[in-house]
């Protein structure tokens, strides 16, 4: 199994070898962990890992976490860094932080049968996929979801390490050396990996958990997606659902992946369990239950923008204690951010019949063992007849039908066919923000795919064997053209950039970040691919062009809002480029007989390597874990950077894994 402020945090430090005309220094204006911003930007890093370096031809088995930059350093920023900066930070957050109310006082888990029952469960998931239960990490903190934010500065410091193995390495710097290695004890004991509990913000935030439950349900996907042989642990490509039951073979790509996924499962069906019974909101009550006969039109229920928490301890952990709403607006963000994992976990755990094209290991997984069924009326072809469950595809159709109606009924102006920021008294709001819009047009997107039981996940470009073309699905189409024609046609100035925010009925004027810049070019390119225009992929294209000639800071070595001036990113800055450069590399990309220097994949491939060294290895990443991105411990270096990539380790930066909320960039 791979291991697991109560004010603003200013620090300066120097960035180390970057390619850059100045010298960058890095303020961190805010520490904090956000989960909405941070989980969007690491699923955004992990479709730009592995997949994307693959689907550009790389063989994956060539990368080694411990050769920095080779075979390329394109290959290794995207197959290593990207990739498994994504899975890390996951594990900080649900298995380490504390920021929530942990699994055994959770919906599943809450009868009070306590934390021997739960570790029965995690026992029970372990034999699943053969993974030896002995080697669960001691103080496991699984939790059911997130607060809104905390400060992910850890209480240890001087970790105990023991002797580990003789390694090669060859860092940023080039240096190649041999050294052996020593291992810390947090890798198996999360006792003193907690985050500074008391800077945690009690709330819940409908992004917040969108973030983390697209983080958890990405991998649950891909760790579950096949399964292996009992004795060698060799993946396998399922051919039944029922392969497992021979005792043969087990769930999941391998057994310490296949845990991984089976953990992440029962923590994701907490929160979506929390959603549909707790989490309801009327604008008069907190707790309306949701129901597969919901009607947004007659009675609209949402989830509230923040909903404060009277945390309380129960079995010795946290625990919800008295719940009450401090900003009862239905926005866009929170409404998106749940409508795509939401989606996910639909098309993830589909067990419709007329689905045929289903993954057979996701249909074991889901087949009452170790995860219940769904009931057999809510797997006919008809919608109207389903009952509410608790199992995974009851909850996530119920789920993204409820979202989808909103995205719908409460958020999108018909007359102006765009979606609008917020819905609150019974009224829409006329603000449009160009990020939340294009990247509904990327949720959707997954909602209609889900819908017609065409591929998901890393498989989301894929065209499928099998088209259902369901009515949900067709009403996805209309708004997603709705919405790409609205941006090309109000959002944009002469110049070609974006900008930030529009209002219904004038016109546009303010900001132009580069988080809208690629937002709406990853969203226009979800439309295009979707239905199948041109014209959204031509319009994306003059977009990235315009980045390229208004937004490219050639002294800091990548874009910025204000080239020649400081630069500042966030999270979500860093997944809107995340997402909108893969896309680009995807799909806009010269062609035979296309000669536009810009778009030759060689330099997106250099624009994606730097933007990454100097924004996310520089700035925002505040550490990183042994093993898989290339840190150790290294036995005869008496250093907290090992591969010299600028990222700190867990012990020498003393924080998580994970980014912070805000940095500024600035050049001597």
């Amino acid at each position: 199994m791979k291991p697991f402020i109560k004010s603003l945090c200013a620090t300066i430090i120097l960035i180390p070898g970057l390619s850059v005309a100045g010298a960058a220094q890095v303020t961190i204006l805010d520490a904090t962990h956000d989960p909405a911003g941070n989980f969007l930007a690491y699923t955004e890093f992990e479709l730009s890992g592995e997949p994307l370096a693959e689907s550009l031809g790389l063989d994956l088995d060539v990368l080694d976490p411990n050769t920095v930059n080779q075979p390329s350093v394109f290959d290794y920023t995207a197959g290593i860094e990207s990739y498994e900066y994504s899975e890390e930070a996951m594990y900080a957050l649900n298995y380490q932080s504390q920021m929530g109310p942990h699994l055994v006082n959770g919906p599943q888990h809450g009868s009070g049968a306590g934390i021997k029952a739960l570790d029965q469960r995690l026992n029970e998931l372990a034999h699943a996929v053969g993974f030896p239960a002995e080697e669960i990490p001691s103080n496991l903190y699984p939790i059911s979801l997130p607060y809104q934010r905390g400060m992910p500065k850890l209480s240890l410091v001087d970790a105990v390490t023991i002797e580990g193995e003789e390694i090669k390495v060859l860092n940023a710097r080039g240096q190649a050396l041999t050294q052996k290695t020593r291992v810390n004890n947090y890798v198996s004991d999360y006792k003193n990996m907690h985050w500074d509990r008391d800077s945690f913000s009690k709330v819940i935030n409908p992004a917040a958990v969108g973030g983390i439950l697209l983080k958890e349900v990405m991998w649950s996907q891909d760790f579950l997606g096949g399964m292996h042989d009992a004795k060698t642990d060799e993946e396998l490509e399922a051919q039944s659902s029922t392969m497992d039951h021979s005792g043969k073979y087990r769930l999941g790509v391998s057994a310490a992946d296949g845990f991984q996924g089976m953990l992440l499962t029962e923590i994701s069906l907490d929160k979506m369990l929390m959603l549909q019974d707790m989490l309801g909101y009327d604008g008069n009550r907190l707790g309306v239950k949701i129901a597969p006969d919901y009607d947004a039109k007659r009675k609209p229920v949402w989830f509230a923008h923040q909903v404060a928490v009277l945390e309380k301890k129960r079995n010795g952990v946290n625990a919800l204690g008295q719940l009450s709403v401090i900003d009862g607006r239905s926005t866009l963000r929170d409404t998106w951010m749940l409508l795509w994992p939401a989606s996910e976990f639909f098309a993830f755990s589909d067990q419709r019949i007329e689905n045929t094209a289903q993954n057979p290991a996701f249909n074991a997984v889901f087949d009452g063992a170790p995860f219940a069924a769904a009931p057999e009326v809510n797997k006919d072809s008809q919608a109207n007849n389903d009952v509410p469950g608790v199992d995974a595809f009851s909850l996530s159709a119920n789920l993204s039908n409820m979202l989808f109606q909103n995205i719908d009924t409460l958020h999108f102006n018909q007359q102006a066919g765009t979606f609008v920021d917020t819905f609150m008294d019974g009224k829409q709001g006329s603000r449009v923000s160009s990020f939340d819009a294009a990247y509904s047009l990327a949720a959707l997107s997954i909602f209609q795919r889900a819908q017609d039981a065409l591929p998901v996940g890393y498989a989301a470009g894929d065209t499928g064997d099998l088209n259902l073309r369901t009515d949900a699905g067709k009403r996805a189409f209309a708004m997603i053209t709705a919405q790409a024609d609205y941006l090309l046609t109000n959002a944009i100035d002469s110049r070609g950039l974006v900008f930030d925010a529009t209002e219904l009925g004038k016109k546009a004027i303010g900001s132009q970040s580069l988080a809208t810049q690629f937002a709406v070019i990853r969203g226009l390119i979800a439309a295009g691919s979707a239905t199948q225009s041109p014209a959204y992929l031509d319009a994306a294209k003059k977009i990235y062009l315009a980045v390229e000639e208004h937004l490219y800071d050639a002294q800091l070595g990548t874009w910025s809002d204000h080239p020649g001036m400081a630069a500042e990113f966030t999270p979500w800055t860093a997944a809107a480029i995340s997402g909108g450069l893969r896309k680009v590399m995807l799909h806009l990309a010269n062609q035979e007989g296309e000669h536009e220097p810009a778009l030759e994949l060689r330099h997106l491939a250099k624009r994606y390597s730097d933007w990454f060294k100097i924004t996310v290895n520089g700035a925002l990443q505040l550490a990183e874990p042994d093993g898989d991105t290339g840190e150790n411990r290294l036995e005869d270096l008496n250093e907290n950077d090992s591969d010299a990539d600028g990222v700190l380790s867990i012990t020498g930066a003393g924080y998580a894994p994970v980014m912070a909320n805000r940095v500024r960039l600035s050049l001597e």
